[in-house]
């Protein structure tokens, strides 16, 4: 096991290093001046300021130069200033990354915690009326845009019902817990409903395919309970292609989470990528696009130690599932 995440470790730290060479080179090619853009609105700025403020920020250096700057200053714990919010890129993006792991965590345990059971009700009687109705409403859940589903919670929810705020992460004096499980009901929800219907539609489909091995006809046969059956022997072999596709799904969640932040206010690391990048601040951009791939890794190094935990017959030796 130790051997295992040591070499996963190091193939994640590679995997960041190309991504931050990959996203610098990309960001670099975006048309636009950063200090153009910065200074269009003051007509006194002479050719000479322009020229300073390119060297100050090092725009009038060579691509891979700034790069290699950037580097160095990265593997000693500085990676730079944040020229749209004017403080260090780290205390820019602290307190935004922790909101969304907790937006994000929160979505992922309530997917969880309704679709796993929802897969078994559905495979246990394939083609009854509750696998049809788990199936069109995992179908809707798939179907619906996040922004449309987030204006329909606003409008039902916070307008017409009042039981929850629109947006925002808390009210102004308040800031208690209750307060802010209430602004976090409405986004948590939106952000979770495609995965609920995603990870339901998985698991049903691996319990179907499990519960017709013969090792389950067996069980049936020596009069193992239906319960036991389901859960002890169907449900813990069909979780390894669920965690997978868990594992996966919650790297995409920072995309939803985007236009869930947006939609209902929410102080978080999808908005403030896309305002970064919209806004040429490269070095904002570039760190909250690899912490977004960092938390993809994790998740996919969290997903292989699972398998190990699920399955008996997995070890995980050399970097290699046995």
């Amino acid at each position: 096991m130790t051997g295992f995440l040591i070499r996963r470790l190091l193939q994640a730290l590679i995997l960041l290093w190309v991504m931050s060479f990959v996203t610098y080179g990309l960001l670099a090619l975006m048309p636009g001046d950063p200090i153009d853009l910065m200074l269009a609105g003051d007509p006194s700025v002479t050719s000479a300021d322009v020229a300073r403020l390119r060297a100050l920020h090092g725009l009038d250096r060579p691509f891979i130069e700034r790069y290699g700057v950037w580097l160095a200053g990265a593997l000693k714990g500085d990676l730079g200033y944040s020229r749209l919010f004017g403080a260090p890129v780290l205390d820019v993006l602290a307190p935004r990354l922790l909101n969304s792991l907790l937006l994000m965590g929160l979505a992922f345990l309530l997917a969880v915690s309704i679709a796993l059971p929802a897969s078994v009700a559905a495979a246990r009687r394939p083609g009854s009326m509750a696998d049809r109705l788990i199936n069109l409403l995992c179908f809707a859940g798939i179907s619906v845009p996040a922004f449309w589903l987030a204006l329909l919670m606003i409008l039902l929810f916070a307008v017409t019902l009042g039981l929850f705020p629109a947006s925002g992460m808390a009210t102004i004096g308040d800031g208690g817990f209750r307060d802010r499980a209430a602004h976090l009901a409405l986004p948590v929800v939106t952000l979770a409903v495609a995965s609920i219907a995603q990870y339901t539609r998985h698991g049903r489909a691996a319990m179907i395919e499990v519960l017709r091995e013969d090792y389950i006809r067996t069980a049936r046969a020596k009069g193992v309970t239906e319960q036991a059956i389901l859960w002890r022997h169907g449900f813990r072999n069909a979780l390894i292609p669920v965690v997978t596709i868990m594992a996966l799904d919650f790297g995409a969640l920072f995309s939803g989470a985007l236009i869930v932040e947006t939609m209902f206010a929410y102080l978080g690391m999808g908005k403030t990528i896309y305002d970064a990048v919209m806004g040429n601040d490269y070095n904002l951009a570039l760190v909250g696009l690899l912490l977004a791939t960092a938390v993809t890794l994790a998740a996919n190094i969290a997903a292989d130690i699972a398998y190990g935990l699920i399955d008996p017959r997995i070890r995980l030796t050399g970097g290699r599932r046995a």
